[in-house]
């Protein structure tokens, strides 16, 4: 398994930009598609993008195209999610997952960080 270790969230206003990391370690070949989920109090897991891996292909959330831009460093073995225009509807702790498809069904990942909680206030 890939080890993911999420970092970079924080309470923000409304109109502002966090960018969250997330570092991942292990079986490296188990990382083809990367992915960032959310959730947010009662409310079910949700798909925000996803990366190829090897070639960068991505795939977002139709209601978070072009506020979101997911990323990753081969070099670092990094994964980033740049979150940009933020709202308080975007409140919800963000995960890092490894090991799915592009499609982005949370069930397909066999990886999770622990989570890092982002804060958006009016």
């Amino acid at each position: 398994q890939v080890q993911l270790v999420e970092s970079g969230g924080g309470q923000v206003q409304a109109g502002g930009s966090l960018r969250l990391s997330c570092a991942a370690s292990g079986r490296t070949f188990s990382k083809n598609v990367m992915g960032w989920f959310r959730q947010a109090p009662g409310k079910e897991r949700e798909f925000v993008a996803t990366i190829n891996w090897w070639n960068s292909m991505t795939r977002y959330a139709d209601s978070l195209k072009g506020r979101f831009t997911i990323s990753r460093d081969i070099a670092k073995n990094m994964v980033y999610l740049q979150m940009n225009r933020l709202n308080p509807e975007d409140t919800a702790v963000y995960y890092c997952a490894a090991g799915g498809t592009m499609t982005g069904t949370p069930a397909d990942f066999g990886s999770w960080g622990q989570g890092t909680q982002v804060t958006v206030s009016s």
